[in-house]
């Protein structure tokens, strides 16, 4: 099986920063090729789910298992400069419908296993905004179902708060629903400063793993 977090390890020696989600996607297949040569590592792999087409970030067929990966990449602004080369991060925010994708990708890979496609596979958010991984002040936000921060457990039917507005929601209204029970722990990635936003952490969920 997969060690996703040694190639996270290693991948962070070599790329503390990434320019964009699709360069944090390339880098990290790239490095999971590398550690794992007797498997095949493809980018975007497309699938029919539920009559429509989606696409897994990283696939992996194994001579044992067949591994469908997500990867999110969300930032907050920094400029930076790391061995010679500037990196300019865009503020993202919308933390609520970031979580809500992560978890919708657990949800996808769940799915993947059921119809045969995939034997199990991870989810992976890697970010320097701390808001992800910290508790929330309030637990009354709209999005308090859909908190992945460390210590917080997600299972079953989770859902918008009922007084999250239209425009918050939209294209997103759907309960996302999960099979299984995932404890959530975020772990240090890499530190470029101790100014904000300097500190990039992970997340990484695996599914279907027993």
């Amino acid at each position: 099986m997969l060690n996703l977090a040694t190639s996270l390890e290693t991948l962070s020696d070599q790329r503390p920063i990434f320019h964009s989600e699709a360069d944090f996607q390339h880098a990290f297949a790239w490095e999971v090729q590398k550690q794992n040569p007797a498997s095949s590592v493809r980018l975007e792999r497309p699938f029919i789910i539920a009559g429509k087409q989606a696409h897994v970030d990283v696939w992996v067929s194994s001579p044992s298992a067949k591994i469908a990966i997500e990867l999110k990449y969300k930032t907050r602004k920094l400029e930076t400069e790391v061995l010679r080369e500037s990196f300019r991060l865009k503020d993202q925010s919308a933390q609520d419908l970031g979580r809500y994708d992560f978890l919708v990708d657990i949800q996808r890979v769940e799915e993947l296993i059921r119809l045969g496609e995939a034997d199990c596979g991870y989810a992976i958010i890697l970010s320097n905004d701390s808001s992800y991984w910290r508790p929330p002040r309030d637990p009354r936000t709209v999005d308090a179902a859909f908190r992945i921060h460390t210590g917080a457990t997600v299972a079953g039917v989770l859902e918008w708060g009922f007084h999250a507005s239209p425009g918050t929601t939209k294209g997103r209204e759907e309960a996302i629903s999960l099979d299984g029970e995932y404890s959530l722990k975020w772990s240090n990635y890499s530190k470029l400063s101790s100014a904000s936003y300097g500190v990039f952490r992970f997340l990484l969920v695996g599914i279907g793993l027993n």
